[in-house]
C-alpha cells in the first residue's frame, strides 16, 4: 500500500505542489504541464504484458530509458523547456522510487 501511495503520489501530489509553491503566476498552467509528465507512459502500450506490477520500468521501457532520462535533464537545463524536464523527471522519480520498492521486496 506504500507503494502505491508514494508512486502515485509523486504523479500526482508532487506536481500540484510543486505547482502551488514555487509558480505563483500561471500555477495552473504549470501544474497542468507537470501533470503532463504522466504521458511518458504511452511507451508502455508497446510492452507485453503492458502493466507488471513486478516490472521496473527503469531501462525497461524506451521513454525510461537512461538515454531518455539524460534528454530530460538536459531539458531541465535550459529555461525555455526546464517545465517539460521538471515534469519528465518527476515520472521518472516516481518510478525510481517504485523500483526501489521492488528491491525491497525482493530481498
Amino acid at each position: 500500500m506504500l507503494r502505491f501511495l508514494l508512486h502515485y503520489g509523486i504523479h500526482i501530489i508532487v506536481p500540484i505542489a510543486v505547482g502551488l509553491i514555487f509558480f505563483k503566476n500561471k500555477r495552473i498552467w504549470i501544474i497542468l504541464i507537470l501533470l503532463s509528465g504522466i504521458l511518458i507512459d504511452i511507451d508502455h502500450l508497446i510492452a507485453n504484458p503492458i502493466f507488471d506490477s513486478n516490472r521496473c520500468s527503469i531501462n525497461f521501457h524506451p521513454l525510461h530509458s537512461y538515454w531518455a532520462i539524460a534528454a530530460y535533464l538536459v531539458l531541465f537545463a535550459y529555461n525555455k523547456t526546464r517545465i517539460i524536464g521538471l515534469a519528465l523527471l518527476i515520472h521518472i522519480l516516481a518510478d525510481v522510487v517504485d523500483c526501489y520498492f521492488l528491491l525491497l521486496e525482493a530481498n
